[in-house]
């Protein structure tokens, strides 16, 4: 008796047995409800599976820490500093993609392909409705002026967000009028800085500072959340700009690992949260500024009325970002 399996046998046994299903891991410094819908879309469409890890902090230490064994083949974050410490980690690897060169504009993607955005945001100026009046506030250097002393609230100086601000206000005027700029908003604040983007806006509400420094999507966070309706309800948004430059953005991004174990599946979703209709969902989701042009922005995003970017690049933004955390510490901005 032939001992050798027959033909017949083997095409079946390769037939019953199960594809491996294809999957993406991605770490993701978002709240998990704030990407889900993307990725649910994704899998819809590839049948391939998402699965997301929330890392809130410690990020780059954990994937240097897991190096070659780590399951994660994207990392999804906010703020240009967080995208380019995964870089300079070398926890990253380049992608090469027509697909994301086309879809994503050249300023907000890195030049060697390491990360890209997905996303913008602005930082804007929260003005009181009832004591600022339209166009008393049009620049960040307006913010110096001591016509605001004692009426200024902005969370911690040393926060990603104004610490990239300040690397930008850097990049426009030089660190020496940087520092002068610094002393004088910390000498217009209504009291120590302290709270997130949106405690700002409630000491507005509460009357206890007449403007803030925020990002722009918090709005569309407060006016979801009934509590906070009414501060997001006593303020309006102003898109300040620099003399002589525009308004501040800053991104979320995507960069894949350099260990990545599903390569070619991170790419197909790298791609897709490149195109129109993820750029829709996840600005919607964000209350954000999707990055590929053309795309239509959410009603409430287009309420707050046009801008003009500001064109320092935002590796320069990160560049700078120790002389701005230094000047920081010189003025003890938050002392």
């Amino acid at each position: 008796m032939n001992a050798r399996p027959s033909l017949v046998a083997l095409l079946a046994a390769t037939v019953a047995a199960p594809a491996l299903a294809e999957e993406v891991n991605v770490y993701s410094l978002r709240q998990p409800e704030l990407v889900q819908p993307l990725f649910d879309r994704f899998t819809e469409e590839t049948g391939i599976d998402v699965n997301v890890a929330f890392v809130e902090k410690g990020m780059v230490e954990r994937l240097v820490s897991e190096g070659d064994r780590s399951p994660a083949d994207l990392v999804m974050t906010v703020d240009i500093a967080r995208l380019a410490q995964v870089v300079d980690a070398g926890v990253t690897q380049p992608v090469d993609s027509e697909t994301l060169k086309a879809n994503i504009p050249a300023e907000f993607r890195d030049p060697g392909n390491q990360w890209f955005g997905l996303t913008t945001r602005a930082r804007i100026v929260y003005a009181s409705k009832e004591r600022v009046k339209d166009g008393e506030v049009t620049t960040y250097e307006d913010l110096a002026d001591p016509k605001w002393k004692g009426r200024v609230c902005t969370r911690s100086g040393t926060h990603d967000y104004n610490l990239g601000l300040t690397a930008a206000m850097i990049g426009h005027h030089g660190a020496d009028q940087t520092r002068i700029w610094l002393e004088g908003l910390k000498a217009n604040l209504a009291k120590k800085p302290q709270g997130g983007d949106r405690d700002q806006v409630k000491s507005i509400w509460a009357g206890e500072c007449d403007i803030a420094l925020g990002n722009s999507y918090y709005m569309g966070a407060m006016l979801a959340d009934p509590e906070q309706k009414a501060w997001a309800d006593s303020v309006r948004i102003v898109f300040p700009t620099f003399e002589g430059g525009g308004t501040h953005m800053n991104v979320s991004g995507v960069a894949m690992t350099k260990s990545a174990p599903n390569k070619d599946a991170a790419l197909k979703l790298m791609e897709f949260l490149s195109s129109d209709e993820a750029q829709r969902i996840y600005a919607e989701a964000n209350t954000e500024f999707p990055v590929k042009p053309g795309v239509e922005r959410s009603d409430l995003v287009k309420s707050w009325g046009e801008f003009t970017p500001d064109a320092v690049s935002l590796m320069d933004v990160a560049k700078a970002r120790p002389e701005a955390l230094k000047l920081m510490e010189e003025v003890n901005f938050d002392g």
